[in-house]
């Protein structure tokens, strides 16, 4: 059998993260070291545009890295001041759906750092699309310091409880380390797998 063909270094990832830094300094630190390594790789970071919380950190430390950043910021929160002003590149849409669509078109793959209600539901979506096989990106939870341990264990429960393949769980990559986590997203490949639980060949 041929080897699998080598899997290309992502070119751009989207990052969505907490529009607030959290209680912990350790959440700041994380976002930093994302953006770090980043820039480092050569990654482009494309995320939500604003210049608050770990949004405004990851995006800070990635260009302080000499990386390039994209914005994508919906004009109701450009009004609202949050907007990033030293981006490489910011895009004003007229919504949260069409932000969170030309994030997903620009990107390469997917990661959830801390964050809130907002930040889940961007990761479920864009790994829901990975499940129906609208697309193959990978995507990841960097889980350093620990956060995600109890959302990571409950999905461990829905598994057990029927909702949820082994094989879509599996699909969500986790690390608490910045340069492993690109190295397994590098790696990645999304699974032949229907999406109904209990019906295989579908």
């Amino acid at each position: 059998m041929s080897p699998a063909p080598k899997q290309e270094t992502p070119r751009r990832l989207c990052v969505f993260s907490g529009s607030s830094t959290g209680i912990s300094p350790t959440y700041e630190c994380a976002a930093r070291r994302l953006g770090e390594q980043l820039a480092r790789s050569g990654i482009d970071l494309v995320y939500g545009g604003a210049a608050v919380g770990l949004m405004g950190v990851v995006a800070d430390a990635e260009l302080a890295g000499g990386g390039r950043v994209i914005g994508v910021i919906p004009q109701a929160l450009v009004e609202k001041e949050v907007a990033h002003r030293g981006l490489t590149e910011l895009r004003i849409v007229s919504s949260m759906h069409e932000r969170k669509a030309l994030m997903a078109d620009m990107s390469d793959g997917f990661i959830a750092l801390p964050g809130g209600i907002g930040t889940f539901e961007e990761l479920f979506e864009v790994w829901t699309w990975a499940q129906l096989g609208n697309h193959a990106k990978p995507c990841a939870l960097l889980n350093d310091f620990g956060f995600y341990d109890g959302l990571l264990t409950f999905l461990d429960h829905v598994v057990g409880q029927g909702f949820l393949k082994p094989v879509h769980r599996e699909m969500l990559i986790v690390e608490d380390d910045p340069t492993c986590l690109l190295q397994t997203m590098a790696r990645y490949r999304a699974p032949a797998a229907g999406k109904w639980v209990g019906r295989p060949d579908r």
